[in-house]
């Protein structure tokens, strides 16, 4: 189709036609059953055919969440849009439409077969997640530069495409330039390549293709290194310390600094400034050392007690596995020796006894659940207090390190402010050296005007300083509340599920004895 067909009225996908798609493709016995039980589940879908029904937009598939194959050619749609949900889709055919862009294919991650051919496309772009990609199709479109064969680099799986009818093709080294650029490539255009177009194609570009692995391997580099910085940078905002490891909290002290700026100028403030900073940034750095290797013990002290609490729990269970096997092998046979008993009398009397044996067992297994509960709860306990001393330690220590940090901008403070008003009684007797800008002149004529510049300095440093500190015990206190709030919260549910499970037995064990046919009483 893919041009407007005037003789239909564009059409909506709406529930009406997707029913009617689904049913067309099911075998009428499937239908049938499928209907009898309340209809056809979407989900259940794993291929659904839209062809031929002058669709102008794309809408209405999310329900088709396990969908592997969908079919939208021949229809009249103009952009890729509303299959994000569709993220098991291996199989999309779009030809014969009026599409120009490609886009909109973002979290179609395992798509292997693509099909783009007969619409409006003068660009190969907007695929990058499509890394599974296997067979792609774009042929009789808009592509007019060789240039989009190079994107296609990317997908290594890549081993069918299809280009035939665009502009490109008729480039004289059209066939040699893509197999060049695309070494996996088997069939170009449903012929295969043959070893001797393959020879002569990286014979020709030989040097362009040395050159773009050479730019690709640096990207990935780059994209590796990217990758690893944020990946150890995640590491770091685990344990509470990211940005600590260097001058990033120093620098931040001043990037608004207007004031800090303008006193920097005055002679003396320069050396006074670094080595506060070479100070300031030690202590950070022990800091963030000392962060790391607490980040290790807390995640050292919660493995350790969920290993141990793995080793209890399985040791109940086997217990437990135990006490119901012997239940089992002592009585599997009563329930056929009641079945058959000489009387009803003798048959009431057994099954009473083996009622009573079933309520025994039900309180063994309670106790011993009990007896799990005031474990764990010890268990807990112990964990809780020895996560909250780690915790402690930690907050103590990292107070204890800001305070330094406090302290360097308390000493450079008064030092700065000494140099400041001595620059001023200097430049009131026209005695500095030192040529200044305009700007820091101008606060050189009152000792009010300095003193309140460099206590505003001050006084911005020391609000950053404890800003970070609090952002570290904030997080220090969220991640104590939240290791004690779920190691609580899981035993709570396991002792809830392990109570229904063993009331579900003893339940079910009743239901056999009372299902139990037993003799007639005599008349």
């Amino acid at each position: 189709m893919s041009q407007s067909d005037n003789s239909f009225e564009p059409n909506v996908i709406d529930d009406e036609m997707l029913q009617k798609a689904v049913e067309e493709q099911w075998p009428e016995d499937i239908r049938n059953i499928a209907k009898a039980e309340g209809g056809i589940d979407f989900k259940d879908v794993m291929e659904l055919q839209l062809s031929f029904r002058n669709i102008l937009q794309i809408d209405n598939l999310w329900q088709f969440e396990n969908l592997t194959k969908l079919q939208l050619d021949n229809n009249i749609i103009e952009k890729i849009e509303a299959l994000e949900s569709l993220v098991h889709l291996v199989w999309l055919d779009l030809s014969f439409n009026n599409i120009e862009v490609i886009e909109g294919l973002d979290t179609l991650v395992k798509l292997q077969d693509l099909s783009l051919c007969n619409n409006r496309i003068s660009k190969i772009e907007h695929m990058d997640t499509l890394q599974e990609l296997q067979i792609f199709s774009i042929g009789k479109n808009n592509l007019t530069t060789l240039e989009n064969v190079v994107y296609l680099r990317r997908f290594k799986n890549l081993r069918a495409l299809n280009l035939t009818g665009n502009p490109f093709c008729d480039e004289e080294q059209y066939m040699l330039f893509v197999v060049a650029h695309l070494p996996g490539l088997v069939y170009l255009d449903f012929k295969l390549v043959s070893d001797t177009t393959r020879e002569v194609a990286i014979s020709n570009y030989q040097y362009l293709t040395d050159l773009l692995e050479h730019e690709e391997a640096q990207a990935l580099a780059q994209l590796e290194e990217k990758q690893a910085q944020q990946k150890e940078l995640e590491y770091h905002k685990t344990a509470f310390v990211e940005y600590l490891n260097g001058s990033f909290l120093f620098d931040s002290l001043y990037a608004e600094d207007t004031e800090a700026a303008k006193l920097a100028y005055l002679p003396g403030v320069d050396d006074l400034l670094q080595a506060y900073r070479k100070d300031f940034v030690s202590v950070c750095e022990n800091l963030f050392n000392y962060g790391l290797k607490e980040y290790e013990k807390r995640e050292a002290e919660v493995a350790e007690f969920y290993e141990g609490l793995h080793e209890v729990l399985t040791a109940n269970q086997e217990e437990g596995r135990k006490i119901i096997l012997d239940f089992e092998n002592q009585n599997k046979m009563r329930l056929d020796e009641i079945h058959h008993a000489s009387s009803h009398d003798t048959a009431e009397s057994m099954r009473a006894e083996y009622n009573e044996d079933i309520l025994q067992l039900s309180e063994t297994l309670m106790t011993l659940e009990m007896q799990m509960v005031d474990q764990l709860e010890e268990l807990i306990k112990e964990f809780e207090r020895n996560i909250a001393v780690i915790a402690s330690t930690f907050i103590d220590n990292v107070k204890g390190m800001m305070t330094q940090c406090r302290d360097l901008e308390n000493r450079h403070h008064e030092k700065l402010l000494e140099i400041s008003i001595s620059a001023l009684e200097k430049s009131l007797k026209n005695e500095l050296d030192e040529e200044l800008p305009d700007d820091v002149r101008e606060f050189l004529v009152d000792k009010n005007v300095i003193v309140n510049m460099v206590n505003k300095s001050h006084n911005i440093h020391l609000l950053k300083i404890d800003m970070r500190e609090c952002d570290i015990l904030l997080n220090t206190y969220h991640w104590e509340a939240f290791v004690k709030e779920k190691a609580l919260q899981n035993e709570i549910d396991r002792n809830r599920n392990r109570v229904k499970e063993i009331f579900q037995y003893i339940d079910d064990l009743q239901e056999q004895l009372e299902k139990t046919q037993i003799p007639e009483p005599m008349e």
